[in-house]
């Protein structure tokens, strides 16, 4: 169908599935950028392009994964020219975190969300997109661009890396006053995007 005209009322289930998925695309962009407004923008950003390109999606398949892929590549952009600054949105940590199956007990909310904020990006995307979003490893993987393996690793590596530093109470301390730890996040967010990261999986 790409390329092709598309009629009345393919317009509009595009219209009605893109409406859909707004709600899926705030979480990832609060997951991803953090402050409320600023992932607003970047979810009016998605709907503009996706609008724009819709003649390439094609009818039965997900309009989430390839909303989520439009807004990973916006954010990507975004990130790379330092739009982005803020911590992560908390309510999509929690959903996050409070996932794993078999947990004795909850684990305090703003523990999760300064434990979440210390992964690093490609792990914390993989976790968000898996965890959050609900997607399988296979759309991940898609989402991404990589192998559905290096997804299920960065999921394993994140959660592990958050079970330890929560079982060992290892979390940077909340401060208004001292914000050295949200300075090196901040810092690690800017050698990424620089192409200065380190292990990607």
């Amino acid at each position: 169908m790409a390329g092709e005209e598309r009629t009345a009322s393919e317009k509009a289930d595009f219209k009605r599935e893109l409406t859909e998925v707004v709600p899926h695309l705030r979480a990832f962009a609060r997951g991803l950028c953090g402050r409320a407004d600023m992932a607003d923008d970047l979810v009016q950003e998605t709907l503009l392009k996706a609008w724009a390109a819709q003649e390439r999606f094609q009818p039965g398949t997900s309009m989430r994964a390839w909303t989520f892929v439009i807004l990973r590549n916006a954010y990507l952009t975004d990130m790379r020219r330092n739009r982005f600054r803020g911590e992560y949105d908390e309510t999509v940590a929690e959903r996050v975190l409070t996932a794993p199956a078999g947990q004795e007990e909850p684990i305090h909310l703003s523990d999760m969300h300064r434990a979440l904020l210390t992964l690093p990006p490609e792990r914390r995307e993989a976790l968000l997109l898996v965890g959050a979003g609900g997607f399988s490893y296979e759309e991940a993987a898609t989402i991404c661009g990589c192998a559905v393996g290096t997804i299920k690793s960065r999921v394993g590596r994140a959660r592990a890396a958050l079970n330890a530093m929560l079982a060992d109470g290892d979390i940077p301390k909340r401060s208004i006053d001292d914000s050295a730890a949200h300075r090196a996040i901040l810092q690690e967010l800017d050698d990424v995007a620089a192409g200065q990261g380190g292990s990607r999986s």
